[in-house]
């Protein structure tokens, strides 16, 4: 199992593919606090309206200093159909290796349908203008994370 990060580590460095063709790396939001997100699949239910949330809320994130960008392990272009479908003008990062997810410690043993599996956490790491982690949340429900994350950032 991956190690989840805690308020004060240090953020893992990465380079990913994003939906949009760009390489995004930690290192392009040096100096601006970033909330990255990590999500199992594009399209399937829970993502979608997970996405769809950090659409809406992208504005007040923006306006309160945080930048936006999620990732999960689709091929970036199944990441491009879906932030077509969904108007999504943040990155979305392709992690098929996984290694970035296991990194930020988004990789564990979970319960699903009632049995305890391994796999990929939804999970949201807001890291500082310095790239040390701020809050780690993980195994969050797609619905409703986007407000309880809104809320301990002070912003509702």
């Amino acid at each position: 199992m991956a190690e989840r990060l805690q308020a004060g580590d240090g953020a893992p460095p990465f380079r990913l593919p994003a939906h949009d063709g760009r390489s995004v790396a930690l290192a392009d939001y040096a100096g601006r606090a970033l909330v990255l997100f990590i999500y199992p699949a594009a399209g399937t239910p829970g993502c979608t309206g997970e996405v769809a949330d950090f659409v809406t809320a992208e504005a007040d994130l923006a306006a309160a200093g945080y930048a936006l960008a999620g990732l999960s392990p689709d091929p970036p272009a199944r990441l491009a159909d879906f932030a077509a479908e969904l108007a999504v003008t943040f990155p979305l990062l392709s992690d098929p290796g996984l290694d970035v997810v296991r990194a930020y410690g988004a990789w564990g043993e979970r319960v699903l349908y009632g049995k305890h599996v391994v796999g990929l956490l939804r999970s949201t790491i807001v890291v500082g203008p310095d790239a040390t982690v701020q809050l780690a949340r993980y195994n969050v429900r797609a619905s409703g994370h986007v407000a309880s994350l809104r809320r301990a950032l002070g912003l509702g």
